[in-house]
């Protein structure tokens, strides 16, 4: 057997290769860990953890504003977003630091700079120039923001750079249709921006379900956000008075800024993947199998890299199934279906399972659907119009429930418990056995009705 200097190398110390490193090292394995940034990875340092507390933020202003609706009075109510964005990264910072912690309390040792792959067993070093082996190799290093190669770009921003803004801007172009761009457009329009969303597209959220997206639309407009649809960006020109975005359909729109969230790509490139025989996919993903091992037998890759499904808790689940593998003689694949997400828009969209156009795809007409829309108690004081939705999708005579969508208050927190209901396969008739608690929003999911129409095809 080859004399290694590690028995397993990770590159990228994000939640997945954090977790596969920590695992590893408690079974005793000599454990190098390579990040080129802050250990934590995307979630930690520039993703989930910051832009959630963004959204906490915008969502405080909102709060002090209902407030008045249940006999609060606040005078003199302003806004200090360096306050705000100062916490952030301290908090960021600290997690970070318990992340590099972990590694080494488990006695894994933290390279804090770029690797890349000499061949199938080796790994170099970009700054310090050193070289080590490995039996195995792990790649976590994770996606990072993509835009269109458009003349003026460089005057945009990406998702990264929104945790650093010196000032926030008076008025804000956020380009694209998907999560990050519809969470980031009610971050920014709750703490005072002027926003306007422009979308190629015809709805947001391309591949939700249809009436989610629908909703969304709604949530977005609720918040104050303009709406464009059905255009792209042209050209980008910076002028004396901020950025004029000219698009496809010969519109020109102002702003102080624009963020460019077209998308994530996996970070693959210059990482020396052809040195070592691994295969990449069109899309520049790492090709994996269901145990996320690439072409090359002893190397591995786990979360945005591999872009199956992109989120940080499948990413710490496929590396936890890859240490089962490889060390503890467990082939394990982990299930990427059924799993429970949320978008933090303002309201949170939660969803578990299959869209209705997905459903009708794979089962035709042997469906039920359950929908609700309401105005929530909350939000009458408050004199907010903005409403629920809810969406239950079941199968066959049995109704074995494949698909839960909600809009509203809190449906990040509900959608972690439907989860469990959908991953275990429960009924209709199950959910409806369970008594309600009221009053709350989550009481709706256990009294639902069939919609009226429930053949009606919905493709998207």
């Amino acid at each position: 057997m080859a004399d290694y200097d590690y028995d397993l190398f990770v590159i990228g110390a994000g939640s997945g290769g954090v977790r596969a490193g920590r695992l590893a090292a408690q079974l005793g394995k000599r454990v190098g860990v390579a990040e080129q940034s802050m250990p934590g990875g995307t979630c930690v340092v520039r993703g989930c953890v910051p832009k959630k507390f963004m959204v906490y933020g915008a969502d405080y202003g909102a709060a002090i504003k209902h407030a008045e609706g249940y006999g609060w009075k606040a005078d003199n109510v302003r806004f200090e977003w360096p306050v705000l964005r100062d916490a952030i990264q301290n908090e960021v910072n600290r997690l970070s630091g318990i992340y590099s912690t972990i590694l080494e309390k488990n006695g894994a040792v933290l390279h804090r700079e770029r690797a890349t792959l000499v061949d199938a067993h080796t790994v170099k070093l970009q700054d310090s120039g050193k070289t080590f082996t490995a039996e195995t190799i792990l790649i976590a290093v994770g996606g990072s923001p993509w835009s269109p190669d458009l003349p003026g770009v460089e005057h945009t921003v990406v998702s990264d750079d929104l945790f650093h803004l010196e000032t926030l801007p008076k008025r804000m172009l956020i380009i694209g249709g998907g999560y990050i761009a519809c969470e980031f457009a009610g971050v920014f329009a709750g703490l005072g921006s002027q926003v306007i969303q422009a979308y190629r597209g015809g709805r947001l959220l391309n591949g939700f379900d249809a009436e989610v997206r629908d909703a969304v639309g709604d949530v977005q407009r609720n918040n104050g956000i303009e709406l464009r649809f059905n255009t792209s960006p042209t050209r980008v020109s910076k002028t004396d008075g901020g950025l004029i975005t000219t698009f496809d359909d010969g519109t020109k729109i102002g702003a102080d800024m624009v963020l460019m969230a077209t998308g994530r790509r996996p970070m693959t490139d210059s990482l020396g993947l052809e040195n070592a025989g691994v295969t990449v996919e069109e899309n520049g993903a790492i090709k994996v199998d269901e145990y996320s091992r690439t072409t090359q037998s002893n190397i591995f890759a786990v979360g945005d890299v591999t872009n199956r499904v992109n989120l940080t808790p499948v990413a710490i689940r496929e590396a936890v199934a890859m240490i089962e593998t490889v060390y503890k003689d467990n082939p394990t694949a982990y299930d990427h279906d059924d799993i429970a997400s949320a978008v933090f828009t303002r309201p949170a969209v939660g969803v578990c399972g299959l869209s209705e156009g997905e459903a009708r795809r794979r089962y035709g007409d042997d469906l039920t659907v359950y929908t609700t829309g309401f105005r929530p108690m909350k939000n009458i004081l408050a004199d907010d119009p903005q409403r629920c939705f809810m969406k239950v999708i079941t199968k066959g005579e049995e109704e074995t429930v494949i698909g839960v969508h909600l809009v509203g208050d809190e449906s990040g927190e509900m959608i972690q418990m439907i989860g469990i209901a959908i991953k275990a396969k429960l009924t209709k008739a199950d959910f409806d056995r369970t008594c309600a608690v009221h009053p709350t929003i989550a009481e709706e999911i256990v009294t639902l009705k069939p919609r009226e129409i429930n053949k009606t095809t919905i493709v998207t």
